[in-house]
This record gives C-alpha cells, structure tokens and sequence, in this order.
C-alpha cells in the first residue's frame, strides 16, 4: 500500500450508498441530536437558574450535561453533514479533532462521575461533616481536576495515535475511531498507543472499582438507617448516578473488550452508536425521572411568565 504517512483527509464508512437510505439516517440522527441537546440543555438551566440546585451534586451533573453535549457534537453533526452532502471525507485536522474531543469529553465525563460518587459517598455516610468537606472551594477544584485531567489523557492519546504511519485513508467507521485508525497503520508506532489504550483500560477498570467499592460504604450505611423511608430517599439520589456510571461503563466494553474482526460489519457501526451517543442521549432522563427536585424546577421554568423566569418558591 502506498505510504500515506500525513493524508490530506479520510474517508469515513457511510451508512448506505442509497441516497434515500442517506436521507433517513440524516434525520434520525437529527431527532437524536435534538433531542440530546435539548435534554442536556434543560439540565444545565435548571441546575444553573434554581437557587435550590446549588449543592455539589447538582454542581457536578451540570457538569456532566456540559460534557454529553461535546461528546454528542464530535460524531453526530459531521456524520449528518456528510450524508446530506452525499460525502464521506473528512479532513486530516478533523479526524485529529475528532480523536481528541472524544477522550476529552470521555475522560473528563469519568471523572466527573467519579466526584459525583464521592459526593454521595459524604453525603450518606458522613452527613454531619458534608457542608466542612464538600465546600464551594472543593468542588471546584474536583471539577477543574477532571477537566484537566481528561485534556491530559486527550493529549496523550491522539499524539500517540497520528505518530503512526498511516498506509490507507479507509476509516471503517462513521467517525475516527482510534481502533479503526490503528488499522490503518503500516509502522510499529501502533503498539504504542495499543498499549495506551490498555493502560486506559487498567485505569477506568480502577476507576470503576473505587466506584463500586464507595456505593458498597454507602449501601452498607443505607442499610442501618432505621427508617424505611430515609432508606428510600439515600437510595434514590444514588440510582440515577449508578445507572449513568453502569451504561458508560458497559457501553464502552461494547466497542473496545471484544475479539477484533479482520472486515468491518454492521455491528461495528451498532457498538459505536451505543457507547458514542447512547449516554449522552440517555442521561438527562436518567436524572430527571426520578428526581423530584429536577422536575420542581423543570416545571418552574416552564410554568412561569417566561422562560428564564424562576420563581423563589421553596421546593417542596
């Protein structure tokens, strides 16, 4: 093959070469963008104009919906461009763009779903200290750690990944995938970022055990509250989290702890959906079916005079 060591742009897998088929994953991808944008938007001005919400949990999931909004807008709106205009390239800066967003809003979003796990953790288990631990100061400094910290691993991952050599311009996915793109390389530079991949591996794997192992403190507190119904109201504050942290988690195995295929299929495309946009689309409901402290101020911003009116009616 020949030695395409900086290409110009790649190609991307397109969906179907039928223009109608083009058309109808424009705009399902379309309602799914949407409606993902919506939901983490509604999140953030609810959080951000509801003096109520202004506790280290709510801090942290606006936060998180800041951060599902970048994951979702790094894959989709190239991906719909590209069908409209009947086009499968992307450029070589996009592709380095692309590579570089997904692990910083990734790992930036794990981060700060590790701070939302030990906020619950401080706030079940040593309620009487939680205002003294988990003051303004400390919660800021956890955010702008994830924050950081996800730049750092984006950094690392995407100079690792356009260090190889590249022999093709063929991306067996609808957008640069980095185990797609190490495919594409014809030098030994590709074990480095293997090996990066499965340090990241090691390190979300530690990640999600200090995760479990806090929620197992904190179930083993819930379960000596006396009352059944303070057992309730701990454990419903814990669930959304939970749930979030199990779909990203799990999601994310879909595409990367599964035996590489030689050819590309249809359920590499699948898996992508699943990990790439499925959290991003999904979490704002997580949080706010069960939450009735969400829905408050939900239907403060919708029931009053106008939109970016709230109301200072205590929550019920």
């Amino acid at each position: 093959m020949a030695n395409l060591t900086s290409p110009s742009d790649f190609l991307l897998l397109e969906f179907s070469n039928i223009q109608e088929l083009q058309m109808l994953h424009f705009f399902v991808f379309l309602a799914v963008y949407l409606t993902a944008m919506t939901g983490n938007l509604i999140i953030i001005l609810s959080v951000a104009l509801d003096h109520h919400l202004h506790t280290p949990m709510y801090f942290f999931l606006m936060n998180l919906a800041i951060l599902d909004i970048g994951t979702i807008s790094v894959t989709i709106p190239k991906s719909m461009a590209n069908s409209l205009l009947n086009s499968r390239s992307i450029s070589y800066s996009g592709c380095v763009s692309q590579v570089f967003f997904l692990f910083f809003f990734g790992g930036s979003d794990f981060a700060i779903l590790m701070a939302m796990s030990y906020d619950r953790y401080v706030a079940i288990c040593k309620p009487l200290q939680y205002e003294t631990i988990m003051h303004r100061g400390v919660c800021m400094q956890m955010a702008g750690s994830a924050w950081i910290s996800g730049m750092i691993y984006a950094l690392v991952h995407t100079a690792g990944t356009f260090a190889i050599t590249f022999c093709s311009d063929m991306v067996n996915q609808f957008f640069c995938e980095v185990p797609k793109l190490l495919k594409l390389s014809c030098s030994d530079l590709y074990l480095v970022e293997i090996g990066l991949l499965i340090c990241s591996f090691i390190i979300v794997l530690g990640c999600f055990i200090f995760i479990v192992l806090t929620y197992m403190e904190i179930v083993a507190t819930v379960l000596r509250i006396p009352s059944v119904k303070g057992r309730k109201k701990a454990l419903s504050t814990c669930l959304p989290h939970l749930t979030v942290v199990s779909l990203l988690v799990f999601t994310g195995m879909f595409a990367y702890v599964r035996p590489p295929a030689s050819t590309s299929s249809d359920l590499d495309i699948v898996f992508a959906v699943i990990y790439a946009i499925l959290p991003p689309l999904l979490n704002p409901f997580i949080y706010s079916m069960r939450n009735k402290e969400i829905k408050t101020a939900l239907l403060k911003l919708f029931s009053s005079g106008h939109f970016f009116v709230i109301t200072n009616k205590a929550v019920p």
